[in-house]
């Protein structure tokens, strides 16, 4: 999710070259009860204003740390956290919270505040190894310009997509290397079940899907309807990607237009939530402590739509015009219990990569 730089998600663990010095030098905050280390994936974003005031309200300085991908980062975060890089980690999601949390990536903390969140979003309720943040909706996008100049209607569900009338339209991110190839992949299994997805993916194959590594290659390299893709002159209509990528591109548009130039097939969504946790072995425990709470905070909730493009989890944290007009969230997006996602998750995606991919 993103400026929203909508990053991609690898999966498999990542060789590090220098997971931290001996001397501890390297992990959470160099042993500075001032500093509080956030661990995060590129996505991270939020206004100066708002950092200045938690630093001046909690007397401890942010430092934060991106480590690439939410999947790199996440994978990195496991190797390194007997000497964690940092003290809280953000950005893990729930089609990989299980392996965060059965690595023991995180200590218990009842972030203060997590009574105004949604019980939908605590889904470690019993532990509270992890707090939610946000949450958003991974979604096939459509290029309203394309669509128009062709006469044809885009497509609104997984079924639409394995249309003739849709044949070597959509672009979609690798399962094994991207969040939202991922989101997509489970979003079908949700939808057709276990004994129904693959079925579903051989047609969607043989309608002439395109895989590409991330999303960022997807949207802005492949897809006709971004900004970049106009430029670069992408030539697929359909790209998976977020139900907030419409209000991204008005935002970031010079002069911004009066409608987003894309849209969301709603029938294609799955439901993403990101948490924050405290790093098993932080350095600062009491600053990373701070700083969760601060996460699920009203200033910061809603300061966050319009830096991460995801919508706040705590009640009554107001969401930006641009949302409400150009991107509301899935009335009825797909989901999956995390205990499904669990038990299913890797051999999903090695069978998929088998039969898409091969």
């Amino acid at each position: 999710m993103h400026t929203k730089t909508f990053v991609a998600v690898g999966l498999g663990l990542v060789t590090l070259s220098a997971c931290g010095s001996s001397n501890g030098s390297a992990g959470g905050s160099g042993g500075d009860t001032k500093t509080v280390t956030l661990v995060s994936h590129d996505a991270w974003a939020v206004s100066k204003n708002v950092l200045k005031e938690f630093e001046k309200q909690s007397g401890y300085k942010v430092r934060v740390l991106k480590d690439g991908d939410a999947g790199q980062a996440v994978n990195k975060a496991i190797l390194t956290k007997d000497n964690p890089q940092g003290d809280v980690f953000f950005g893990v999601d729930n089609t990989l919270l299980s392996r965060a949390l059965d690595n023991g990536l995180f200590q218990p903390y009842r972030a203060k505040g997590l009574d105004q969140v949604g019980a939908a979003y605590q889904l470690d309720r019993a532990k509270h190894r992890v707090t939610p943040i946000d949450y958003g909706d991974i979604c096939v996008n459509y290029d309203k310009e394309w669509f128009g100049k062709h006469k044809l209607t885009p497509p609104q569900s997984f079924d639409d997509l394995v249309k003739p009338a849709y044949k070597n339209l959509l672009v979609t991110e690798n399962a094994a290397t991207s969040s939202p190839g991922l989101g997509f992949l489970l979003g079908s299994a949700a939808k057709y079940g276990d004994g129904g997805w693959s079925g579903y993916w051989k047609k969607l194959k043989a309608n002439g899907v395109k895989v590409v590594d991330g999303w960022e290659q997807a949207y802005n390299g492949e897809f006709s309807g971004s900004a970049a893709g106009r430029k670069a002159k992408g030539d697929r209509p359909l790209v998976v990607s977020y139900a907030s990528s419409p209000p991204a591109e008005v935002v970031f548009a010079d002069p911004r237009p009066k409608t987003a130039p894309t849209g969301v097939a709603t029938g294609t969504c799955f439901r993403q939530i990101e948490f924050a946790g405290l790093l098993s072995n932080a350095k600062n425990d009491k600053g990373g402590k701070a700083l969760v709470d601060f996460l699920i905070s009203k200033r910061f909730q809603e300061d966050m739509p319009l830096n991460m493009f995801v919508y706040p989890v705590v009640g009554g944290a107001k969401v930006p015009a641009e949302f409400t007009r150009y991107g509301p969230p899935a009335k009825a997006p797909e989901t999956m219990a995390p205990g499904k996602i669990a038990a299913d998750r890797d051999q999903w995606v090695k069978s998929w990569t088998s039969l898409v991919l091969k």
